[in-house]
Formats: structure tokens, sequence, C-alpha cells
């Protein structure tokens, strides 16, 4: 898919220039146009749009979508609620939270606002199965709604003033990652947290009804609090991003409310956040098309618990396992030939835990072909030690092929007779062009909440989620989530 392509050939008129007779000459004589002038009130064109945007405005296709990911979210949030690493952050962080005022997904534990919203995004990132804006890799949600969240349920909000603000906060900052994507990705930043704090900043401050002063000041003071280097994949780091984007969005929000001042252009100024942690800055993204163009229909959400440049790969294995009924044991080697981002990535050959198996196309392939599927369990402490996953993955051979893109894989199985089966799978289940159905993500929240809720439980959240729109109380959704 092009807008996966993590690189992009610059400089390709220059270099042709370069290259012919008297280039030089011709470089050294004719008039340079003039640098383009510093881009104004880009933060303020921003807020202007998040504090006046209205529900009614919103065409059904975005009401829609935004429903859909908030129900994806609220699934993996419950899902990881019971994972070793927030046990660790509520026991960290319970001696020091303030009043009980929101509670955690999957658990009986009462935070403050604060608190609740960087556990609720910590516990819907543990996973590696959150929704996915593509273009720029962000998972969109964790920071948005982890922060709403919390705030609605010290402060009453409709279902339809809720659904607004996920898609002012969704589009606040997928905007402002296509801004200064695959640049700022690429030297190490993890977008979902650097960008995801103006998310969160957004839509918490549309809520608690921010002017648009206030709402400069919201995105301002966002800026200041970017979170988040792709070093930490692989570990409880990783999750901390979007759960701190979350806290860090509501706390700017809140301190602006009160008039916390900042800079008028913490966005786009010489010294501000996109010339601070980019080489590329295209203000357009954030401007054009506001109301019209929506980054929220580029939603996806994952069938498979893991990084999303492996679902191609998974996605082929299940095929060839199920339609060609192929056992494992007779595999005796997989050519894989995959993007470059797949190695830089997952490139772990050896995953010890369930959190770097996440990170291993060695162990996404194998698991996939041993156990026919790639959720929440195939990505477990378990499936990593598992004998036969662990001998098959040693028979995974991924080649970085030029033509090959970040969502696409093609795949050939040798097996042990010599006979060979191939699959090419250009655009995988759960993409834009091959998206789930509004009934497998409804599976796929049956079996993450399966063990943690009751399933009349699970049952009567999927329909506060689907019903969102029409909620008088949207924090409803999060106390009916949460253990007694």
């Amino acid at each position: 898919m092009s807008s996966l392509n993590r690189r992009v050939l610059l400089g390709a008129a220059g270099l042709a220039l370069a290259g012919a007779p008297g280039a030089s000459a011709v470089a050294k004589t004719a008039e340079a146009p003039p640098p383009s002038p510093a881009p104004k009130d880009v933060t303020r064109t921003l807020a202007r749009y998040v504090v006046s945007a209205r529900y009614e405005d919103l065409p059904e296709a975005v009401r829609k979508e935004a429903t859909r990911t908030f129900l994806n979210w609220v699934g993996v949030a419950v899902g990881g609620s019971h994972h070793e690493t927030l046990d660790v952050a509520v026991a960290a962080l319970q001696p020091f939270s303030g009043p009980p005022q929101a509670g955690l997904f999957g658990r009986p534990e009462r935070f403050d606002i604060m608190n609740a919203a960087f556990l609720n995004g910590v516990s819907s990132h543990i996973f590696d199965y959150d929704d996915t804006h593509l273009k720029t890799v962000i998972h969109p949600a964790g920071p948005v709604a982890s922060a709403i969240l919390a705030y609605a349920a010290m402060k009453p909000v409709s279902g339809a003033e809720f659904l607004n603000a996920l898609v002012l906060g969704i589009e606040a900052e997928c905007r402002i990652g296509n801004a200064v994507y695959p640049n700022h990705y690429d030297v190490g930043w993890h977008i979902t947290g650097t960008a995801g704090v103006f998310g969160a900043a957004a839509a918490a401050g549309r809520l608690m009804g921010l002017t648009e002063q206030q709402m400069v000041y919201a995105l301002g003071l966002a800026a200041s609090q970017p979170v988040g280097l792709r070093e930490s994949f692989g570990s409880m780091n990783k999750s901390f991003n979007p759960g701190r984007a979350a806290s860090n969005g509501l706390f700017a929000a809140i301190l602006a409310a009160k008039g916390y001042t900042s800079s008028d252009g913490m966005i786009e100024a010489k010294r501000g956040w996109a010339n601070t942690v980019s080489t590329k800055q295209d203000y357009r993204e954030i401007t054009e098309g506001l109301g019209t163009r929506y980054e929220t229909l580029l939603n996806t959400y994952k069938p498979f618990a893991c990084g999303i440049v492996m679902h191609p790969t998974i996605d082929a294995a299940i095929q060839i396992r199920d339609q060609e009924r192929i056992s494992p044991d007779r595999i005796a080697r997989v050519d894989l030939k995959v993007h470059p981002l797949v190695l830089e990535l997952t490139g772990k050959t050896a995953p010890k835990s369930g959190l770097e198996g996440k990170f291993s196309i060695y162990h996404a392939a194998a698991v996939a072909f041993v156990e026919g599927a790639g959720g929440e369990k195939q990505f477990s402490d378990r499936a990593v030690a598992d004998p036969a996953v662990v001998a098959l993955r040693q028979k995974i051979v991924p080649v970085v092929t030029p033509g090959i893109a970040a969502a696409q894989v093609d795949m050939t199985v040798t097996l042990d007779d010599g006979r060979t089966v191939h699959r090419f799978i250009e655009h995988a289940i759960g993409s834009v062009e091959t998206p789930m159905t509004d009934a497998q993500l409804e599976r796929k929240f049956s079996d993450l909440a399966e063990g943690i809720l009751p399933d009349a439980r699970t049952r009567e959240v999927m329909g506060m989620c689907r019903s969102l729109r029409d909620l008088p109380d949207a924090g409803a959704v999060l106390r009916a989530g949460a253990l007694a």
C-alpha cells in the first residue's frame, strides 16, 4: 500500500540536473526560488476547528467509524487489564493516587482521573492489539479515549458529545502526525505518544468547553510534553507511551481551562514542536480540509495482536495452513519477501517473552502455522516457549526485497516432500481495503474479555459501545466495564 511506504526518494529532479552537462553552472547562476514563508496560525487554526466543530456536522460514516474505534478500544483495554504490566503500574501508583474519581476496565481499583487515564491507556496498548492509522502507524484511540473517558467518569457528558470529542482528538493527532511522518518516526520517536498527546488535549479541552485561546494554550502545553521512543518496543515502556500521552493531554487541557498560558504557535514556530522533532513539516496536512477530510475514516483494527507490519505474514500463513491443510511438522522452510521495515521493527530471532514475540516476524509466522491464529494467546509467554513454535521459527527466512510494500508479503512454503505453496498478500485482513466486519470486532472483544468480565457484562458493555451516541452519560461505559 503506497500510504505505508516508509521511505520517500527526495530530490530526484535535483539529481537529474546535477548529472546533466553544464548543470553546475546552471545551478550557480539560476535564481533559486525564495523560501516559503513560515506558516502562521497553524496551532490557532486547529484550535478554532476543535472548539467549533459540532457532532451534528459529522458525516454518518465518520460517526460509525468512531463508534467502531471506541468498541475496539474498550475491548483491548479490558483484555490488557490483568497483564503483569498493569499489575506493576497499579501497585506503583496506588499509594500516590488522589480521590477515587474513575475506574479501570476489568479491575476493581479506582484512581484520580489523571492516573485512570494513564492506566487505561497502558492497558489498551499492552497487547499491541489496538487501532492503527496506517498512514502514520499512530494508534489513535489509546491517548484520546483514555483521557476523555476518565474525564467523563468525573463529569458526565452525553454520548454524542463524547463521540464528537473522540473524532476531534483523532483528527488532531493524526493530522499532526501526517505533518511530520515518516521522518519523525524514522529518527526514533514513538508517534502514538508524541502526536497522541495533542489528540488527548484537544478532545479533553473540547469536553471542558475551552475557548479558542484556551485551546491554543492546551495544544501548546501538549507540544511541550512529547513522550515515547521506539527503543522501548518489546518492553513495558511501550504501553507507557500512549498512557502517558493520555494523562499529559488531560493535564494540558485542565491547566489551559484555568488560563495557564503557552505560546500561540507551539506547533509551527521556528523553535516549536514540528521543527524540533522532525526534519519534515507539511502544515497543510494539519489545516487543509478540516471538517471535510476525516482521518478517522482511515482508522483500522487489528485481527492480530502484534505490530501491523507482521499482519500480512500471519494472514498468509493462516490461509496456507487452513486452505492447504498443512501440518506444521511437514514444513521444511518458509521464505518471506518483505519490506525493510519488517526486519527493522520485528527482527527478533529468539524472543524470550510474549512481549518480545510481538516484535519477531519469526515467531509470528511460526505461531500462525502452528496454532492457526494471531491473537493475544499467540503472543503470550506460553506461545513463545512452545517447542513446536520454537522449532518452526528457525525455518522462517525473511528477506528484504525491492518492490514489496510494508503492507505486503510474498510467502513461499517448502514442504518436506519438496512441494511448494505460494501466497502473495497485497492487503491483509484488517486493512482499509479489507476491513474487519462489525461481527469480527465483536468476536475479538468477546475473546479479550473472556475470563475477565462475566459473559452478560461483556454483552452489556458491547451494547453500550454500539449505542454510544445515544447514551445520556458516556462514563457509564467505564463503570460497566470495571469490576466492583
